[in-house]
């Protein structure tokens, strides 16, 4: 009798982009996209993995952008992390939907819609199987929500980030431009700071190189592919490991 395959990952700290919640819109938050992500979520946690998520504000607001139109960039960036809140409790409604108890931690506190952020609350929801979304990215300007998604993965001791996107994985150029562009299964950090390779921004890829903390960047248009992930098939590009 063939055995169920059983996940690699005890505990793992899954990356979405703002822009992931918009689907084929031009702005905000898809529903139908949040349910299939809640789904996908559901399913790796009935494996019995432990799921933390941290989620950009990029389809509602970009600090970045607004900064170079002339805004002051730590007000700007404070407006994006109170976007990454309102895609916080979007999920987690999608997730409580479905049976899956969620709860919201925020960098920033407000006491009215999510839990103000404590490591050890955040380690004892995930021990009590609740799915955990870490919003208001790191709390201070002039840091991306990939940077607070590696440092709450080693807060939490997390084994690995899975960086969502649009396409399979890492390439040495646009697939999106360029359909000749290659693929990597695997890179050193290293070789993603010294190549400047845009997935994710240097201060997140060197806290993750200093812990060893692998990423695996993958296509999450691609129905099951966090299962997939989980379960240790070969998906995306794995960076360090």
């Amino acid at each position: 009798m063939k055995k169920d395959p059983k996940p690699v990952f005890q505990r793992i700290l899954l990356k979405l982009s703002g822009e992931a919640m918009m689907g084929d819109w031009e702005y905000g938050i898809n529903p139908a996209v949040v349910h299939q992500v809640a789904q996908e979520v559901k399913e790796v946690r009935a494996l019995g993995v432990e799921v933390a998520i941290v989620i950009g504000g990029g389809n509602i607001y970009r600090g970045v952008a607004a900064s170079a139109q002339g805004m002051d960039r730590a007000s700007a960036d404070y407006m994006g992390m109170l976007a990454t809140v309102i895609n916080g409790l979007a999920l987690q409604d999608a997730l409580e939907k479905i049976g899956v108890f969620t709860r919201v931690m925020s960098a920033i506190e407000m006491h009215q819609v999510a839990e103000p952020y404590i490591r050890r609350r955040a380690v004892r929801h995930l021990e009590k199987k609740r799915v955990v979304i870490f919003a208001a990215g790191t709390g201070n300007p002039y840091f991306t929500t990939d940077t607070a998604a590696a440092l709450r993965a080693n807060e939490i001791k997390a084994q690995v980030i899975l960086k969502a996107t649009k396409v399979e994985g890492v390439f040495d150029q646009d697939p999106m431009l360029n359909r000749k562009a290659k693929k990597f299964e695997k890179l050193s950090y290293f070789e993603v700071l010294k190549r400047g390779l845009k997935i994710m921004d240097a201060t997140a890829i060197s806290l993750c190189m200093d812990n060893q903390l692998p990423v695996i960047v993958f296509n999450l248009k691609k129905t099951g592919n966090i299962k997939r992930v989980v379960l240790g098939q070969k998906v995306g590009t794995l960076i360090g490991g």
